[in-house]
């Protein structure tokens, strides 16, 4: 049996500023960085071998995976939502009636940007390719908001939606079994206790 291991990627100072954040390429911050050790230590300590880290080719999600230590490799179809013209706005800018529609319609695009139907077929996709290369072992994807989303809604058999929260560096468990996936965590924040703001 296989293992997906997905994680969030640390938090960075737009996230905390409560800014939608798709494509922009952007940092962790100090409390990012630091959420990112204890991610990495917690899995490392739960997942037996680890086969591979993948990562999203953003640098918040590949300085989350190189905190493992191992050689990191990019997969371009776990990058975050393109939010198009929204990205880098506050939520809050998102007329109400733009929000219910997005939130509604997994087939729902933003001006320039990407649905959350097309993310979720080429987050399929990926889990299915890693899942395969993993023999016995776990594969570790650092990833976005989105993509984890997708992950889930592929272990689950179910559409991609908002309806679930997705806290920073927290890990999400997927075991495959004859190419079948089981969702085994959602949203592990344990690891993260303790650490300070700032």
């Amino acid at each position: 049996m296989s293992s997906l291991v997905v994680v969030r990627h640390g938090r960075t100072a737009a996230n905390a500023a409560g800014l939608l954040l798709g494509r922009l390429d952007v940092d962790l911050d100090a409390l990012g960085r630091r959420q990112a050790v204890a991610l990495a230590a917690a899995v490392t300590a739960s997942s037996g071998p680890i086969r591979t880290v993948v990562s999203s080719p953003l640098r918040r999600a590949v300085e989350t995976a190189e905190a493992f230590g191992l050689p990191v490799e990019v997969d371009e179809r776990f990058i975050e939502v393109d939010y198009g013209d929204w990205d880098g706005r506050p939520l809050s800018e998102v007329p109400p009636e733009v929000w219910s529609e997005w939130r509604s319609d997994p087939h729902f695009s933003p001006t320039a940007g990407e649905s959350l139907h097309g993310v979720a077929a080429r987050v399929d996709e990926a889990c299915r390719d890693w899942a395969a290369r993993a023999g016995d072992g776990s594969v570790v994807v650092a990833t976005h908001v989105s993509p984890v989303k997708a992950a889930v809604g592929w272990a689950l058999g179910a559409d991609v939606n908002w309806t679930s929260h997705v806290d920073p560096a927290s890990i999400t468990r997927i075991d495959v079994d004859g190419g079948r996936p089981r969702l085994r965590s959602f949203n592990e924040t344990g690891h993260l206790v303790g650490l300070a703001a700032g």
